[in-house]
């Protein structure tokens, strides 16, 4: 058998825990809400037939699509037909027209209880729609074993912005992949980003399981002792995050918006957000609600102890800095 790319995507979500529409997301960027911004599907991208893992990065990025499919061989039966894939230099050249029109948009993060700003999500952007979204990016970049050079892309961009921006502007959260934390230049003290380290906040992120990376942990200490602080992304919507850090490495734990969504019509969500919320604050970790898209949502979130909030109720991402200081 064949792993190849499925053109089905399925959201991560807590066991039994409904999630009313898809969400786009991305190891470096997301579309920030299910209402706001549906992920769309790009054919050409989702039939690219996987080619064998032999180069150093072949275990990290093992289970980093978990929307993969089995190709079945001659002789075989299933429910799966086989994919053609494309020319791999096509999508090649599209990912570089994307790459040469990134930038950066800032969504804004506030106290929760005053709405004051506390800093800023990065979130990649592109001109260029030969691929259609950050997603389709990212997808693309692991395809072609491209993570390490989008992840410098996105982190020297992010710096050069910060490095200019006042000290009111808070903190800057930027999303990791796996391969982002096994990138050597990320711990370098020549790298844009370590010069600003300590208003920079690191999220590993959803789209990658952490489980068998024995490593993780090590490089993550090493970044905290240059002065970076470190955030679970997406707690609760599907790997065990807690099962690989605990309080005691992290400085934040965000929500899934999965958690979120509807949070004020929900018991069960309200338990266990308030349980997470009970666990960090023992710690002295700060839990933020993202994805908040209604009033109640944030009032809810306030009452179960949420430390900061992120989403469109707060703000949209735009270029920096749309918002006045």
């Amino acid at each position: 058998m064949r792993i190849v790319s499925s053109e089905r995507r399925t959201p991560n979500v807590i066991p039994e825990l409904p999630q009313d529409s898809a969400r786009a997301e991305s190891g470096l960027a997301r579309a920030e809400s299910p209402r706001e911004l549906a992920r769309g599907t790009d054919p050409a991208l989702t039939s690219v037939e996987k080619k064998p893992d032999t180069n150093p990065f072949a275990k990290a990025r093992a289970g980093t699509n978990p929307f993969a499919r089995v190709e079945m061989g001659p002789g075989e039966t299933g429910p799966f037909q086989r994919v053609d894939a494309p020319d791999l230099k096509d999508l090649e050249e599209r990912l570089a027209r994307c790459m040469a029109t990134l930038t950066m948009h800032f969504q804004p993060i506030v106290h929760a209880a005053t709405r004051k700003r506390f800093g800023y999500e990065a979130l990649m952007r592109t001109t260029d729609k030969a691929l259609p979204h950050p997603g389709a990016i990212l997808d693309a970049a692991e395809r072609l074993e491209k993570i390490p050079t989008v992840g410098r892309a996105v982190r020297a961009q992010t710096a050069k912005v910060f490095s200019e921006a006042p000290v009111e502007r808070g903190v800057v959260f930027i999303n990791l992949h796996l391969l982002d934390l096994l990138d050597k230049q990320l711990t370098s003290a020549f790298a844009p980003l370590t010069k600003i380290s300590s208003r920079v906040v690191l999220e590993i992120t959803e789209r990658t399981s952490l489980q068998g990376q024995a490593d993780v942990r090590y490089r993550v200490a090493e970044l905290r002792e240059l002065g970076f602080k470190i955030a679970i992304d997406d707690l609760g919507g599907g790997h065990a995050r807690m099962g690989t850090f605990s309080p005691f490495d992290t400085d934040f734990v965000k929500l899934d918006m999965s958690l979120v969504r509807d949070i004020d019509r929900q018991p069960m969500k309200q338990r266990l957000v308030k349980s997470v919320t009970e666990l960090c604050r023992e710690h002295g970790t700060q839990v933020i609600g993202e994805g908040v898209e209604t009033e109640a949502e944030a009032q809810t979130l306030v009452e179960l102890g949420c430390d900061l909030l992120q989403g469109y109720l707060i703000a949209k991402p735009a270029p920096p800095f749309a918002d006045p200081l």
